[in-house]
């Protein structure tokens, strides 16, 4: 998978997903802002769509192709282990920042796969698959970031995915602002609150 790596000094690894049409480029600030000690690990999305970078297909706007989620999210998983190793860092380590298609890819590994990263930073995210049991995920994290007038990422969606996290044991803290899909700055701000008050 296309990626960039680049190597900090505090032992943790922030993975970085974007969202559609993005590129490996694009939370690399983010990153540095949630934690600026921290390796990052930023991933372009394997699956075109008309050119446009994505982690797994789609059968239309808010409509998953199931079997690309599935194999994707193992594909990906692999990749993360098979990095760790090459770039020596620790993979219980790992914390996930995920936006729109790269937030529901980071939900979906851990939906099939369990506690894969240490910490989640979701933002604007939608449930990736249902009709499954989840494992358990008692005494991860996760942060969620979501906006009231989101066309893409309906209220409805983040409230499910809330309760089939905590369903699952995991704690869950949800952000809201009165904006859209877009990230905003008070969303950010409140993630990197949020994640060093738990790296304190």
């Amino acid at each position: 998978m296309v990626h960039i790596f680049e190597k900090g000094t505090n032992g943790k690894t922030l993975v970085l997903l974007h969202g559609t049409g993005g590129t490996e480029k694009d939370l690399l600030a983010i990153g540095k802002k949630i934690d600026p000690n921290a390796n990052l690990l930023s991933i372009r999305g394997n699956v075109s769509e008309y050119g446009m970078a994505r982690y797994f297909k789609r059968k239309s706007i808010g409509v998953f192709d199931e079997d690309s989620l599935i194999d994707e999210a193992e594909n990906l998983k692999d990749f993360l282990i098979e990095e760790s190793k090459i770039y020596q860092f620790d993979a219980k380590k790992m914390t996930v920042i995920g936006y729109s298609n790269g937030a529901n890819m980071a939900s979906a590994i851990t939906f099939l796969h369990g506690k894969v990263f240490e910490h989640m930073i979701l933002f604007h995210p939608m449930v990736p698959i249902r009709g499954i049991k989840i494992p358990d995920l008692k005494r991860m994290q996760i942060f969620i970031g979501a906006g009231e007038n989101d066309q893409m990422m309906p209220e409805h969606e983040v409230h499910e995915l809330t309760q089939i996290y905590q369903g699952a044991n995991a704690e869950v803290e949800v952000f809201w602002t009165t904006y859209g899909h877009q990230l905003s700055k008070e969303e950010l701000d409140a993630a990197k609150r949020w994640y060093q008050e738990l790296n304190q």
